[in-house]
């Protein structure tokens, strides 16, 4: 009697197992890895996982569960660190085969090409033979050449977009023109902020200007810019850039990661600082620069229009080109650090496009500089109101 006992209990654990099996398998929101033999699980959007491994349920999915900071070794080994094929799941590769990504992305691409490269390489040759005052025109000459170097660079991404998101040229090219096109992003904002610091020093201590040594100071300032976008750029140019998906049968460039890879949980803090270093800190800067020139120019009841009209050109450049994709890839990396999500990263490559017009933008800098430059007495003019209008006040 007691055998029998024991015997009914076990047949009802056992029924209660296989009932609670067959529940989590018929949920689509689970991983399917343990209900169907070995298959792999579903894997984030563009965070694509080696086979073989699993994704930890987030604590918040878990009802009264307290947060856990779970440990990615124990969800990849050495081997799918290093993996070159990825799975995604049915969002990425709708992305993927998208006529967003196939047609729209690299149509902006072409344009850019098609006007930036002319455009820029008439700026040059301009700077080079035209403009006498060397020193005003350094900061321009290094965004004119890291516009044109991104512009012939571009063809490379336009054909990986045209070729269905197929990246055919190796490794190292990839990681070369990903770094290129990092870094013609926050070289330019870097050196619009310089730009900017140049003319709030002319305008609102113009007496300081006058005394600096302007060619020295602009030389040394864009060896300094340059060494420091490298620096940025290091960990694009070190790290694995592109991964084979099977199931579409296509090498990506950028556009997936490996969630197993050995710095993967770096790129949070990586994405992070560059935002913040290379977009949030400029953008304040720039603000600060031109809202100071503004006053003191009504200050001194001088129309100085053209100052004005560069002032209003390189904001619209950031808030144009610079601010969606920035504030998209901070809150992009915030949403999947906290959340485990990504659904943003569409919307952050379609901005991240967008941030390519800033090298057809920019050569409108130069025909206002040039407006400026072209009258050699408005500094003269200037330095005598300045005089007159604090001799005024004292």
């Amino acid at each position: 009697m007691k055998s029998l006992y024991l015997l009914k209990i076990g047949l009802l654990f056992f029924s209660s197992c296989l009932c609670l099996k067959e529940r989590k398998c018929n949920n689509g929101s689970l991983s399917t890895g343990a209900c169907q033999g070995n298959d792999p699980p579903p894997i984030k959007t563009f965070h694509g996982s080696p086979q073989g491994t699993y994704e930890m349920i987030p604590s918040s999915a878990i009802e009264g569960a307290k947060k856990i900071n779970h440990n990615k070794g124990s969800m990849c080994s050495a081997e799918t660190s290093n993996a070159s094929a990825l799975k995604v799941n049915n969002i990425t590769m709708e992305y993927l085969t998208s006529s967003l990504s196939k047609k729209l992305i690299p149509a902006i691409y072409i344009a850019v090409v098609l006007i930036g490269v002319p455009s820029n390489a008439i700026t040059l040759w301009m700077l080079f033979f035209r403009i006498r005052s060397v020193r005003t025109a350094i900061f321009y000459t290094n965004l004119a050449i890291s516009d044109f170097l991104f512009c012939i660079t571009l063809p490379f991404r336009i054909t990986y977009h045209l070729n269905g998101n197929n990246w055919i040229f190796g490794e190292a090219m990839c990681r070369i023109m990903t770094a290129i096109f990092y870094g013609n992003l926050y070289c330019s904002t870097l050196l619009l902020t310089c730009i900017s610091l140049s003319r709030y020093v002319a305008i609102v201590h113009p007496f300081t200007y006058r005394n600096l040594p302007k060619r020295l100071l602009s030389t040394l300032t864009c060896g300094i810019l340059w060494t420091v976008v490298f620096l940025y750029m290091l960990p694009l140019i070190t790290t694995k850039q592109t991964y084979y998906l099977d199931q579409l049968n296509i090498i990506t460039c950028h556009d997936v990661y490996n969630t197993c890879e050995a710095l993967s949980h770096l790129q949070h803090y990586y994405f992070i600082c560059l935002a913040i270093g290379g977009f949030m800190i400029p953008l304040c800067i720039v603000i600060f620069c031109y809202v100071s020139i503004i006053r003191t120019l009504k200050a001194y009841n001088m129309k100085w229009f053209w100052h004005i009209k560069v002032s209003l050109l390189i904001l619209s450049i950031f808030a144009i080109c610079y601010t969606p994709s920035n504030v998209l890839l901070f809150a992009h990396h915030m949403n999947y650090y906290y959340n485990s999500k990504d659904s943003l990263y569409v919307f952050y490559l379609i901005t991240l496009c967008l941030s390519s017009l800033n090298s057809c933008l920019d050569p409108f800098l130069y025909f206002l500089m040039s407006k400026i430059n072209n009258n050699n007495n408005n500094s003269t003019v200037y330095l005598n109101t300045v005089k007159a209008v604090r001799a005024e006040q004292t």
